[in-house]
């Protein structure tokens, strides 16, 4: 599912530095510490109320708003702000985690290479440019891979809006704390989005 290798350049702010604030070090690799005094408050993690009819340590994930919701007890949840893509909206629904990794490779699928033929064919976990950043965690349905992940960016600005991937995006920090609450089989929900709805 896409990520657009090349928009680190093409769509980063003029004053990129200003979002990072040094780097942190995290199972021997580095990766740059997000400047939250730059992110809006809405998009930082907190806990908030939240109706949901899930069960705690489920994930749901609202494409709309740029949301995603770790279900806790009593009507509340963790909230961590969120990157999704147009191709995001074209599924909704349940699935599970499956597959988790720890500073994973990135490889793009055949469809973008075929799209943009000079991406490399794999970038090693821990590189600097790898879009995936310090975690990934795979979303599965019925024991197949649906192709979608979420996982950290190299893009802080980038969450809270609609970007390239059809992945859901995670500041560093938070993907590394949303990695350690799901273990293998965590269900996740991710709402119908109002565009899928118009297009269905």
């Amino acid at each position: 599912m896409g990520f657009s290798f090349s928009s680190l350049q093409s769509r980063s702010p003029a004053s990129a530095a200003v979002w990072f604030s040094g780097t942190a070090e995290d199972e021997g690799f580095q990766y740059r510490r997000t400047n939250f005094g730059t992110i809006k408050p809405q998009w930082r993690r907190q806990m908030v109320k939240y109706f949901s009819s899930e069960p705690p340590g489920t994930v749901v994930v609202d494409t709309k708003h740029h949301f995603l919701y770790w279900i806790w007890e009593n009507n509340m949840a963790l909230r961590y702000g969120v990157g999704v893509g147009k191709e995001g909206f074209q599924w909704f629904g349940h699935a599970r985690v499956d597959r988790k990794a720890l500073w994973p490779r990135w490889v793009p699928p055949p469809e973008m290479l075929e799209r943009k033929p000079n991406l490399p064919k794999l970038v090693k976990g821990g590189a600097p440019n790898n879009p995936l950043g310090p975690r990934a965690l795979y979303l599965y349905r019925d024991g197949r891979d649906l192709g979608y992940r979420l996982h950290g960016t190299l893009e802080p600005w980038s969450i809270g809006n609609d970007v390239s991937s059809g992945c859901v995006r995670m500041f560093p920090e938070d993907v590394i704390d949303l990695y350690q609450r799901c273990p293998i089989g965590t269900r996740v929900l991710v709402l119908e989005h109002i565009a899928a709805a118009k297009e269905g």
